[in-house]
């Protein structure tokens, strides 16, 4: 069967599932679709276990034909960030600059290191032997919030302003710097070429600020384009072109594309938007782009769920598996604890922002796709075959999910809470 052939059916099949919660269950629906694609390989995987019938290794093969890597990180991404950038409002990103600078920076390099040191000592504990490179490794990948899973999850659920805003603006921007830690970490342990300090302001440079200066071009060009022509159809399809060749060619001049996409989004969204679409085109900007993000977001979170097919567990995974939950949120509080000493020092914030940027905090398919690009073969285990990328790949897995099931459905109270907080200090005198 053709990757297109299975996509199709694949959407079709997220589009059931989100039918049927709709109907029956209520839930937001990528946590739907995610839920449902993992009762579904998880029923595979018993049913090819227990011989009741052979479906796991058709699954498996069918699923890694469509390369989730590429599928996400070469395909969709840029059309999900360019419409979470369309829903940034630019006064709110303003208002809350150095504290989005400070999560997407100095939150993801605590976390990294924390993650990396903690795991390290964990692995040595209970003998296995996991370099410490590794261990970093998989902090860089897992520390920053993936903005696909907040923009699908949290942003619906009407969060307070400053809250949201650092909770989106964070997710959006912190990929640039995650990729650099990322990439840096990969150099220095797959790589044949000592990574040195030049090299990697560099690479930050080319990919986080080439990334923000493109996409500001970019949002100019199409922004000029857009506002010459009073064509309702050719005014959206022109914003199409942003997140295909415009997201395409930032990968051939190396920078980066989701930052690019981010920025073009925002200036779209907000310049745009009032200056240049037409009024028929301007009521009809976010219905088209939601129906976008909804449809892609379906595909997205079904192979997410999908993707348990890929892998073969052992009793070290299920170990490691368990420990990187509770570790990765340790690190996430930690992180978002120590910023807000900072940020205190200078505002008054809701008193149950830590404890919501802490647990809405989640991981997505970004984190997944990271972990599918390292190497295959550097065996941990031997006897067992348990390789790096084994390792990485399932305590990946294991927070990604535990972050959409359980995280995405149960920060609705706390976001509850922290409304009534607001409310409470508005009708209260200073």
């Amino acid at each position: 069967m053709s990757i297109y052939y299975t996509l199709c059916f694949l959407s079709a099949a997220a589009m059931f599932i989100a039918f049927v919660n709709s109907k029956i269950g209520k839930m937001q629906s990528t946590i739907a679709i995610t839920a449902g694609a993992m009762i579904l390989s998880l029923l595979i995987l018993i049913a090819g276990q227990n011989n009741w019938f052979q479906l796991t290794e058709l699954s498996a093969s069918t699923i890694a034909s469509i390369n989730f890597e590429n599928f996400l990180l070469k395909g969709i991404l840029g059309f999900l960030l360019f419409a979470g950038g369309l829903g940034i409002q630019l006064p709110h990103l303003k208002d809350q600059k150095w504290e989005i600078t400070v999560l997407a920076l100095g939150a993801t390099l605590i976390s990294t290191f924390f993650i990396g040191v903690v795991l390290y000592g964990f692995c040595q504990l209970i003998g296995i032997q996991f370099e410490f490179v590794y261990c970093l490794l998989f902090g860089a990948l897992i520390s920053p919030t993936d903005p696909i899973a907040v923009l699908a999850i949290v942003k619906k659920l009407d969060a307070p302003e400053r809250i949201s805003t650092q909770i989106e603006g964070e997710s959006l921007f912190n990929d640039g710097f995650g990729l650099v830690i990322f990439v840096t970490l990969f150099t220095i342990a797959f790589g044949t070429n000592t990574p040195t300090f030049s090299s990697v302001a560099f690479l930050f440079f080319q990919e986080a600020i080439g990334g923000i200066a493109y996409g500001f071009v970019l949002g100019l060009i199409f922004h000029y384009l857009i506002s010459s022509t009073n064509d309702h159809s050719m005014e959206l399809l022109l914003t199409i072109g942003i997140p295909t060749a415009g997201y395409v060619f930032a990968d051939v001049i190396h920078v980066s594309g989701p930052l690019a996409m981010v920025v073009s989004g925002i200036m779209i969204g907000n310049w745009t938007r009032y200056v240049g679409f037409s009024k028929e085109s301007e009521e009809h900007l976010d219905k088209f782009w939601e129906l976008v993000d909804e449809f892609l977001n379906g595909i997205l979170f079904l192979l997410i769920g999908l993707s348990m097919l890929l892998f073969k567990f052992h009793q070290e995974d299920w170990i490691l598996m368990a420990f990187a939950i509770p570790l990765v949120l340790s690190a996430r509080y930690l992180s978002v604890f120590i910023s807000y000493l900072g940020f205190q020092r200078f505002r008054r914030y809701n008193s149950w922002s830590v404890k919501i940027l802490t647990w809405g905090g989640l991981r997505g398919g970004l984190a997944l796709a990271m972990a599918l690009s390292i190497p295959s073969g550097i065996l941990v285990i031997p006897d067992k075959g348990i390789d790096v990328k084994e390792i990485i790949l399932v305590m990946t897995y294991s927070v990604v999910m535990f972050s959409i099931l359980i995280q995405g459905s149960t920060i609705t109270p706390m976001i509850e809470k922290a409304k009534l907080v607001e409310k409470e200090s508005a009708a209260s005198p200073d």
